[in-house]
């Protein structure tokens, strides 16, 4: 997500925003906003963008080209691009234009927008949120076979909300079994996550919803590897971590962010080995469980906020 304003003399005469993964970046749409009456002020502008402008041919042509070809003679940049074909190379070869280059204008602020994309290709790993919902005496489920919903209806829309924001969505064996979800977002306009589910022995029976064949499903397991067009069966390896093995599989399948609604055992491995970025944590003030399953404990978090739909308390975590 990068946007770009082009200023001359203190008024904006362009701005631009990249609208859709291959199409045209925040630097075209920006240029072609200029007015024509406003054309011959660009060669006296400064470009401000929150991303450095790419230097090499991907969907699209390098926007450097574009800027030295306009004969902008300043850029602001808030904040270097790490992906590896870029990385430093926009800059220098603005700088080797003749072009003026301040980096790191509200950089902290810019990378918050693409933490997903920096914890991508800084760490070779998607973002990971986890996501549970609890009773107030911090249970996630009763004893028993019986479901019980925690969060409320309008929770719930929003739940389906975050799905449409994050590349995939990721559960255990019991809660695909207990619950039979389906991990979509039907509850919201946008696309449905890839979903992903670990099934180490296969045991998972295949008349449940995970399987309609509706969205693209990956099974994580230790006996076979397949693939058809939306079910694909990814072979783990019996003598190394599962978190790690999934972690390091979606970061070759190019997926950038994973939100990890459960069970509590997968959610608590992935807090003891620090491998998690964000925790929406729901808590039914109203509700008491008693004899249950007890909730993950978070371990280094650190509180953003708090928001409050009804009986419902939705804390947002980070991970110091």
């Amino acid at each position: 997500m990068v946007g770009a304003v082009l200023v001359h003399a203190g008024k904006i005469i362009g701005e631009g925003y990249h609208q859709q993964y291959g199409g045209p970046h925040a630097e075209v749409n920006c240029i072609n906003s200029v007015a024509d009456a406003d054309k011959d002020l660009i060669e006296k502008s400064t470009l401000y963008v929150s991303l450095e402008p790419c230097s090499h041919f991907g969907k699209t042509p390098p926007c450097t080209d574009l800027v030295i070809a306009n004969k902008i003679p300043e850029v602001v940049i808030g904040c270097r691009d790490s992906f590896a074909a870029v990385d430093g190379k926009g800059i220098e070869r603005l700088m080797a234009a003749g072009i003026q280059v301040n980096v790191g204008i509200l950089e902290k602020e810019c990378r918050e927008l693409n933490k997903r994309f920096f914890t991508f290709h800084e760490k070779h790993r998607p973002y990971i949120i986890l996501k549970w919902a609890q009773s107030s005496d911090g249970k996630i489920a009763a004893r028993g076979a019986d479901r019980i919903f925690i969060s409320n209806e309008i929770t719930n829309r929003l739940v389906h909300q975050w799905r449409t924001e994050e590349a995939a969505i990721l559960v255990g064996t019991n809660t695909v079994l207990l619950d039979d979800p389906a991990l979509t977002a039907r509850l919201w306009p946008g696309k449905d996550p890839v979903r992903l589910v670990i099934d180490k022995e296969l045991k998972l029976p295949v008349h449940l919803k995970l399987f309609d064949g509706s969205v693209k499903t990956i099974v994580f397991n230790y006996i076979k590897q397949s693939a058809t067009e939306n079910l694909v069966y990814h072979r783990l390896n019996k003598e190394e971590g599962i978190p790690v093995q999934i972690l390091s599989a979606l970061y070759n399948m190019q997926l950038q962010s994973v939100m990890v609604e459960g069970g509590s055992k997968l959610l608590q491995s992935l807090i003891d080995e620090g491998l998690w970025d964000e925790a929406r944590v729901i808590t039914n003030s109203a509700m008491v469980i008693g004899e249950g399953l007890d909730a993950p404990v978070l371990k280094n978090e650190m509180e953003l906020s708090e928001q409050k739909i009804e009986n419902d308390v939705i804390s947002y975590f980070t991970r110091k």
